[in-house]
């Protein structure tokens, strides 16, 4: 992994089990949790998923990260679903810690993290239908919708055509 994931203003960091009760504030708060599953407040539950989520990390199979905004934790997010050639990335939540610029940064760290240094040619990603802010946020990264059904639409975004869009946003990585 690369050792700086770093923006302009926010970094990601992998996450540790000391994260936990951080990212159960999240989940559960009812600001940012619509479109996430649910998860019950059981402190020793996220503990536990976090440390089944480091062997994962290990394996190489799945990347849970802290996203800061160098002074303090802001959010979450996760590369997971590593298949030939494609990688996915979900599980991103945004506090009001956040910078402003937070949300395309943290998009970009996760595009530099799956294309550069994990290897991988292509992106597949699903939003829940309803959350138009985001489906719109990833249209404008060049993703492009390949299906939907009652519950998602789902997308994909190749390295090429990321390298392409990326450039309108280096400004905020810079």
């Amino acid at each position: 992994m690369s050792a700086s994931l770093n923006g302009k203003t926010v970094s990601l960091r992998l996450v540790e089990e000391s994260d936990a009760e951080f990212i159960l504030s999240l989940r559960l708060d009812a600001r940012y949790n619509k479109y996430l599953s649910e998860v019950g407040a059981d402190i020793d539950k996220q503990k536990k998923w976090i440390a089944r989520s480091k062997l994962e990390e290990k394996s190489g199979t799945q990347f849970y990260f802290i996203i800061t905004n160098r002074e303090k934790s802001c959010g979450t997010v996760r590369v997971y679903d590593l298949k030939v050639g494609s990688f996915s990335w979900g599980s991103w939540i945004l506090n009001s810690d956040k910078t402003r610029y937070a949300a395309i940064e943290s998009a970009l760290l996760v595009y530099k993290f799956g294309f550069e240094d994990l290897g991988y040619n292509n992106c597949h990603f699903e939003v829940l239908n309803g959350n138009t802010r985001v489906v719109n946020f990833h249209k404008k990264f060049g993703a492009k919708i390949v299906g939907e059904d009652e519950e998602c639409t789902y997308f994909e975004l190749s390295k090429d055509d990321f390298s392409r869009t990326s450039k309108q946003f280096e400004k905020f990585m810079k």
